[in-house]
């Protein structure tokens, strides 16, 4: 049991001003204006927000380990972990289009985290193969591939979290979009090269949002608005944006912001696995990737992921995009937790699981608690 008391304490939607988050066996039970009795009491000084830990949907890597290099239980423990101390306290792993068999590794790998309840482990997030050819970007275009029965249903198994997976609609059978939507997997548009009315069509087979937001996708055009427009406009449609200033400059980041409004749109880090770690260089699927000036680059000269946490992009978002602080958590917290349907985290309320980071007035992290431990 604890209390956490700030001056500031924000939900995921709003603030209440002063109060104390009560924490029993890392759970929120409420928020008072004051400690109970007897509870050790965590208190903040005057200007401090308690806010919900951080939940990022797109995390290659993380404290120098890379998911597609080692596609197990203890690689998606040890990037979790070093998300976490970044304010980060739930993660989607993510696994971009790799060899035949690294998929089913990925699946069976993150069954045996979420069982295990490793800490910070929402899911898992396949990003690709199932993407297009024109549109593959850092992907190993050589591995890309059309979706068949037999993935299909690999993929509609039953699974402990949330299962993410992005594919191009305009390449894959709108009968498999809409069984595996059916079976409860999470379907994003992303790595596509999707006409308006392809990405329409494949909103209506059972897709709900869009991945990295117009990056490896067609640009917008007076007489081919294409898919991100589809994203932009379609009240159905959900999407993360990469929030580095890197691979979305803030002018569109607020561009897409003022048309989908904090609901729809969330951060996303893309992160590799120099973040949260010292590393400058490594190796993603047979291509060598190097760090420079805060960008990750391919022998090609192309972005290779982020080189970013999602406590950067809450600063990005404040500092360059010029969104207010509750809108820039909210879309770190509550926004994500909705869309992936993580109902037990991402706010802060009684039964919420106990995910919690406290901030300064510039969005810099001070202190992370997950599942009600201090970190």
């Amino acid at each position: 049991m604890i209390a956490i008391g700030a001056q500031h304490i924000f939900d995921g939607h709003a603030s209440h001003g002063e109060g104390v988050v009560v924490v029993e066996e890392g759970r929120i039970v409420a928020i008072a204006s004051e400690a109970p009795p007897g509870m050790p009491f965590d208190e903040w000084t005057e200007d401090v927000i308690i806010a919900p830990g951080y939940i990022d949907a797109q995390v290659n890597g993380a404290g120098g380990v890379l998911l597609n290099a080692t596609p197990t239980l203890e690689a998606m423990a040890a990037i979790a972990r070093a998300m976490a101390g970044t304010g980060t306290t739930s993660i989607l792993p993510t696994l971009i289009t790799d060899a035949p068999g690294r998929m089913e590794q990925a699946l069976e790998a993150a069954r045996a985290a979420l069982e295990a309840g490793i800490p910070g482990i929402a899911g898992l997030h396949l990003e690709g193969p199932f993407l297009s050819p024109a549109r593959h970007g850092a992907h190993p275009k050589a591995m890309v591939r059309r979706m068949t029965q037999a993935d299909a249903a690999l993929l509609a198994r039953p699974f402990p979290g949330c299962l993410l997976v992005t594919l191009a609609p305009e390449e894959t059978d709108p009968a498999l979009i809409r069984a595996l939507a059916d079976a409860g997997v999470l379907l994003f548009a992303g790595h596509s090269d999707a006409s308006f009315e392809q990405a329409r069509d494949g909103l209506d087979a059972g897709i709900t949002g869009f991945t990295h937001l117009t990056n490896a996708m067609a640009p917008i055009a007076g007489r081919a608005p294409g898919i991100a427009a589809a994203a932009l406009s379609d009240p159905r449609a959900r999407a993360g944006i990469i929030v580095d200033t890197i691979h979305v400059h803030p002018a569109m980041v607020a561009m897409a912001l003022r048309l989908m409004g904090p609901d729809r749109l969330f951060a996303v880090s893309d992160a590799m696995p120099t973040a949260a770690s010292d590393i400058t260089e490594f190796d993603l699927c047979g291509d060598h990737v190097t760090l420079k000036d805060g960008r990750l680059t391919n022998q090609a000269g192309g972005l290779a992921g982020a080189h970013v946490t999602m406590a950067e992009c809450v600063r990005n978002l404040v500092n360059h995009v010029g969104v207010d602080w509750e809108t820039a958590v909210q879309m770190a917290t509550a926004t994500p937790a909705a869309v992936l349907g993580l109902d037990d985290r991402g706010r802060i309320a009684p039964g919420m699981r106990a995910d919690l980071v406290a901030l300064d007035p510039n969005m810099n992290v001070l202190a992370v608690w997950q599942g009600g431990v201090r970190m």
